[in-house]
């Protein structure tokens, strides 16, 4: 079903996770805008990220320095085609993590070129940060945020392990050292989570481990120009909307250690009088969270030509 043009809409981008092989290139292949995003993208790195996103291999896509700049050309390219064709324009963006860099592009606050080299950087700092083995992630279904609060108090010890992603729907992940995140997972068993997993990742992300992170990547902040956002920008870090170009730089270094505000964030963009939410880039995991916390939001997807064509034929 088309996007109706009366809908007060809010864009939302994909973070980490939602890469694999083969994603964007139809969106190359069909639309010249896409095209454009790739090749610029490709330029920007030095290596051809377009060929990593379409051929792979799977176990390269998937190191955090390659797949964060992978979603993020994809969001833009499914983007620039959509606002090419489509009269619909965002009152809000947001992204989930990483997806807060492409959001803050819709918005022309930050370049392609300049976001796609600053998650590339935050993808190697973020690995770099915590030697392998060492962290872990888990997500625990069925909990509270407060709860898995406790538990992630009760568990650490002298260790690290803190909620990471407030996702909503009764889904939280939590980040930190092994060992911690371990008996952080067994004790929310222990609680009644329903689900507890342990996610394929090779960092801690968003938790205090991520310092050093967070300090190398601010220098690298310093070195771009941030524009004034052209519509407002959920952070992950406040979950507040943000206009401020002053402020944009601050925030995305805090976020490599904080934890993301998922729900906060959809609940602040209903507040903003949104009524549809289009998740632009790979995947539908964020579709599906926010019809968990906002029921009423209405949501499409922009990933490929053909959800692209069926919003633009409204």
């Amino acid at each position: 079903m088309g996007l109706a043009t009366e809908a007060t809409t809010a864009f939302v981008f994909p973070g980490q996770g939602s890469q694999k092989v083969g994603m964007g290139r139809a969106l190359h292949d069909q639309y010249p805008e896409a095209r454009a995003v790739f090749s610029e993208a490709d330029e920007a790195l030095g290596y051809s990220l377009s060929k990593l996103c379409f051929e792979g291999p799977d176990a390269e896509l998937t190191l955090t320095a390659n797949a964060q700049p992978a979603i993020l050309a994809t969001s833009v390219a499914a983007l620039r085609a959509l606002e090419a064709r489509s009269p619909v324009r965002p009152v809000a963006v947001a992204g989930h993590s990483l997806g807060e860099y492409s959001a803050l592009v819709a918005a022309g606050a930050l370049s392609l070129t300049d976001a796609v080299r600053l998650v590339h950087m935050r993808g190697k700092f973020m690995q770099d940060a915590v030697p392998a083995g060492q962290g872990a992630m888990a997500a625990i279904i069925g909990l509270s945020s407060d709860v898995v609060g406790e538990v992630c108090r009760e568990a650490a010890g002298a260790e690290v392990v803190s909620a990471a992603n407030l996702n909503g729907g009764g889904q939280v992940v939590i980040a930190g050292h092994k060992d911690a995140v371990d008996r952080a997972a067994a004790a929310a068993k222990a609680r009644g989570a329903k689900l507890v997993k342990l996610l394929a990742v090779s960092a801690p992300f968003h938790c205090a481990l991520m310092q050093p992170a967070a300090d190398r990547l601010a220098s690298e902040l310093a070195r771009v120009e941030v524009k004034t956002p052209a519509v407002p920008v959920v952070s992950n870090v406040e979950a507040k909307p943000n206009q401020d170009a002053a402020r944009v730089k601050d925030l995305l270094a805090r976020q490599v250690t904080a934890p993301v505000r998922w729900e906060e964030s959809v609940q602040c963009l209903a507040g903003l009088g949104v009524n549809a939410v289009v998740e632009v880039g790979a995947g539908n995991v964020l579709g599906g969270l926010v019809r968990r916390i906002a029921p009423d939001i209405a949501v499409h997807a922009a990933g490929d030509p053909g959800s692209i064509e069926a919003l633009t034929n409204a």
